[in-house]
């Protein structure tokens, strides 16, 4: 929709309390039921959630991002600036290894960090001002910039999809936008390839070689990474009802993302706990192919904000409770630069009539809306059919497709 169409949800997920981790040594196995099916390994090639949480399991990066939003010395021992900063040298940690056997190099850090940026939006920023991106020897690595980039660690350290995450330089040299073909990591678990089973089963197993830092607590991103499972299976369950009965059977302990009907149904069972899973709330976002008409116009895109009601699309993701969803801006509630700036577009009376008297001043005339969503992720797919719904209503010529 458009770029302020932004709504914040509680994404929730469903628990059962006998996963403490004070099973005995023999039962230490988390069972975890994704968002969605991990169709793709590779963090850096996609943007899906489900492969970035798979990413977090096995990669490790430079630099985390604490809860205040401050960057950590994560893989990195610590950093040198020089020549007003526009010369910064990171030196590695000691004993760090890959999950086969090999130790981390700069050279890894340096070709990881190559293909990162020319996916990453931020990565994209740093990039240009990048002259010079070297390894000076195996536990060295030095960016020699054009121009200060101050928020060189911010972005190295960012949280977002895809994170700067650091694999062997061989895996690394794959094209950017080809996906790779080997998942080796240096992180707290290791990927058991031979498990691996797309649209059914995915598995985990704690490396023991793994090292955390040796200072700080876990926050976002930053801190230690302690594993408290020797082994963590993913069971790709689509169905909520199937989801939900093994769950409530013990057969599961953590149900990611269920519907809102299903949270419901858990909340009344006193032996599972529904808990937000991220400390902030979750972005719900529809995008304008902003390229191709008709929404190439923004008079056509700004025509549509009448209609667009931010509490339909969350009701339909979280259920009608409204303290599960807040209305937002472009930025995400309780972060630096949130702000309502422009919400009165969103917030004031909601009227189909006006939006259509707008296309129409706009110079809409039947020209072909295609409207494209998932099948298999709960927030996008019920977005999507939501906006539908909203399309049909204003008369428009649709095409509206849902696929995986």
């Amino acid at each position: 929709m458009h770029r302020r169409e932004f709504l914040a949800g509680t994404a929730a997920a469903a628990t059962l309390p006998r996963l403490a981790v004070g099973q005995p040594a023999g039962s230490r196995v988390l069972k975890f039921v994704p968002q969605a099916n991990l169709t793709s390994l590779d963090p850096i090639w996609t943007t899906a959630n489900v492969t970035r949480n798979h990413a977090w399991l096995v990669y490790d990066v430079l630099y985390g991002m604490d809860a205040q939003f401050r960057p950590q010395p994560q893989m990195a021992a610590g950093q040198v600036f020089e020549d007003d900063d526009r010369l910064c040298t990171i030196t590695l940690r000691e004993g760090l290894r890959f999950h086969d056997g090999e130790p981390v190099r700069a050279a890894d850090c340096v070709a990881s960090l190559r293909r990162w940026m020319k996916r990453s939006s931020i990565g994209q920023k740093l990039e240009p001002a990048i002259e010079e991106l070297s390894a000076l020897d195996d536990r060295r690595l030095r960016f020699r910039l054009k121009r200060r980039f101050p928020m060189l660690l911010q972005a190295l350290a960012t949280p977002t999809n895809p994170a700067a995450f650091i694999m062997p330089e061989r895996i690394a040299r794959t094209d950017p936008y080809q996906q790779i073909q080997e998942t080796v990591g240096s992180g707290p678990f290791r990927f058991l390839a031979r498990d691996y089973n797309s649209g059914s089963f995915v598995a985990y197993q704690r490396n023991p070689d793994y090292v955390p830092v040796s200072s700080g607590e876990p926050s976002l991103t930053a801190g230690p990474k302690r594993a408290h499972f020797d082994r963590i299976e993913w069971h790709i369950i689509v169905d909520a009802a199937t989801a939900s009965a093994a769950l409530q059977a013990g057969e599961i302990d953590w149900y990611e993302q269920p519907p809102p009907e299903i949270q419901e149904l858990f909340r009344r069972n006193r032996q599972i706990t529904v808990e937000p899973i991220d400390r902030l709330r979750n972005p719900a976002i529809l995008r304008f192919n902003h390229l191709h008409p008709p929404f190439n116009d923004r008079k056509m895109r700004q025509a549509l904000l009448p209609a667009i009601d931010q509490a339909d699309y969350m009701t339909a993701i979280v259920g009608p409770d409204p303290a599960l969803f807040a209305p937002m801006g472009v930025f995400t509630p309780d972060t630096p630069l949130a702000n309502d700036a422009g919400m009165e577009a969103l917030t004031g009376p909601r009227s189909i009539d006006r939006a259509k008297a707008l296309l129409k001043e706009a110079g809409y005339t039947d020209q072909l809306i295609r409207l494209i969503g998932p099948t298999d992720i709960l927030a996008p797919a019920a977005m999507t059919q939501v906006a539908g719904d909203m399309f049909r209503r204003l008369g428009v010529n649709l095409d509206f497709v849902l696929t995986d």
